[in-house]
């Protein structure tokens, strides 16, 4: 059977040239913001992608079939569109059976990316295990997704409102390795530490590139968790932000808000306790995670054809 793709004329002129590519979700477009402030940022990371040496792949689910890079025109389609799926492994091939349309989280953007041949992708943060996961067993399949798919993702962490400690603990017992980037300290989204070691650190984006292509040699399965902090600049530190994330998980509680709600909704929640500085600090790690994601996927590209 044919896969669905189709590449934008950009993304497909990259492929042609061997050009490195970073994957983008588009989640961040349809769930994260409302329009034109949500179109407005997508393009600013697709241009940092640009500004460092990369050609960015936007990846949605539209008309059928999995777009591999968007438009303007597109882009600005999905910025205003309304009832689009949130779509992860368990319903990306639905929606395509069914003509629908879709934004990517991480699980289906890495999978998305793979069929393309990305290897790199950048994202805000990756979900996890949601605190209370001991009796809802609510775990994100993005945790799987990077035991199973050979995409490097480039994130701030993981999201700050789930349970990290329990998160790390899941990625190793699947044997995803988690690289915190230039320090020791996981981060966590807002705030650059979590007060977690990181099981290990890499200081260039040549290293990362070449660990993915050994993992590859290897024959072992999966990709890599590369855990970049937010700048400095723009963190809003773990002792106040965290109260603000306890006050939106007893609210989500309170108002029954279970399994994909959840994180939209306590994003939400914390933009309005917070007046906004959850919202611009999340452009800011974005931006972040655009310009190294950018940097691996040209050491990548460079490394292509070189012996291991």
């Amino acid at each position: 059977m044919t896969l669905p793709l189709v590449f934008s004329p950009e993304v497909a002129a990259a492929r042609k040239a061997g050009a490195a590519i970073v994957a983008l979700e588009s989640t961040i477009i349809t769930h994260g913001m409302p329009f034109p402030q949500n179109v407005e940022t997508a393009r600013a990371v697709e241009d940092e992608v640009r500004a460092h040496g990369a050609v960015p792949a936007t990846i949605a689910i539209m008309g059928g079939r999995i777009h591999i890079g968007l438009t303007a025109e597109e882009l600005d389609t999905l910025g205003q569109a309304k009832d689009v799926a949130k779509l992860s492994r368990a319903d990306l091939a639905a929606c395509l059976a069914t003509g629908g349309i879709g934004a990517t989280t991480v699980a289906a953007t890495m999978i998305c990316a793979h069929l393309a041949g990305i290897h790199v992708f950048a994202t805000g943060g990756i979900g996890g295990v949601h605190r209370g996961a001991e009796t809802t067993f609510d775990i994100s399949a993005d945790l799987l997704e990077l035991a199973a798919t050979p995409v490097t993702v480039v994130a701030a962490g993981a999201k700050a409102i789930l349970d990290l400690p329990k998160t790390l603990e899941v990625l190793e017992t699947h044997g995803v390795p988690v690289i915190a980037y230039g320090q020791d300290a996981f981060p966590a989204f807002w705030s650059r530490t979590s007060g977690l070691k990181a099981p290990l650190r890499m200081d260039r984006a040549a290293d990362i590139a070449a660990a993915q292509r050994l993992r590859t040699a290897l024959g072992l399965p999966g990709g890599q968790l590369v855990a970049n902090p937010i700048p400095p600049e723009a963190e809003i530190a773990s002792h106040e932000i965290t109260p603000v994330i306890e006050r939106a998980l007893h609210q989500a509680e309170a108002e029954g808000i279970s399994a994909k709600a959840v994180t939209p909704y306590l994003l939400d929640r914390m933009y309005a306790m917070t007046e906004g500085r959850s919202l611009q600090a999340n452009i800011a790690l974005v931006l972040n995670n655009a310009r190294l994601a950018a940097e691996i996927a040209s050491e990548m590209a460079r490394g292509e054809s070189a012996p291991v």
